[in-house]
């Protein structure tokens, strides 16, 4: 519906949906085009906020087995949502872990084409009214860090995590979202390395 404010056909927000697949990128790429910024610079800014993704893949790697092209398509899909469900079930086998993690990245990234697509269909369609819209990312995220607690059962991620968003967003107002996880990312490494040692 953001996208369709912009006058972009409907489809393009399925496209985007299919082939960005990242709710944060996508949110900052309808800003982005707002303010009339070059495709380079979108595509530098998408690769750049998404670069948290890269974390999530390694510490995926003992996970995802040699599964050819699925192996692919999961590194594709492993948003944050999907992330946060593979890493909260554990499979009893194999077959059956590699089975179940296709279909939580497929139905995944099939809910969210599919609401692209209708939203989009549906912007184009009505006069709907958007204000206030973009706090949805914000819930989800709310949902997904709730899940976590409930899994992991320990404050010092969290607190590094509000620790480092503070400081980001105090010395590094323009690029808060990749300072905050460099902090974080750094703090957690420096913590488990500290530990390592006192072993």
């Amino acid at each position: 519906m953001l996208f369709q404010d912009l006058g972009y056909p409907w489809y393009l927000a399925t496209l985007m949906a299919f082939f960005v697949y990242a709710g944060t990128a996508q949110f900052m790429i309808i800003g982005l085009l707002a303010a009339g910024v070059s495709l380079t610079e979108i595509a530098m800014a998408t690769f750049l906020i998404n670069s948290r993704h890269l974390f999530y893949g390694l510490s995926m790697l003992n996970n995802y087995g040699n599964w050819g092209l699925r192996k692919v398509y999961l590194a594709f899909g492993l948003t944050d949502e999907t992330y946060s469900l593979v890493t909260t079930i554990n499979p009893e086998d194999n077959a059956k872990k590699e089975r179940q993690y296709f279909l939580i990245t497929a139905l995944n990234h099939s809910y969210w084409v599919i609401s692209c697509t209708l939203g989009a269909v549906i912007g184009e369609s009505f006069n709907v009214h958007t204000q206030g819209m973009e706090f949805t990312l914000t819930a989800l995220f709310i949902v997904l860090v709730i899940e976590q607690w409930k899994k992991i059962k320990r404050l010092l991620p969290f607190v590094i995590a509000i620790i480092s968003s503070a400081v980001a967003l105090y010395l590094f107002a323009e690029q808060m979202l990749l300072s905050s996880i460099a902090l974080s990312v750094t703090l957690l490494i420096t913590n488990n390395l500290i530990k390592k040692l006192h072993e």
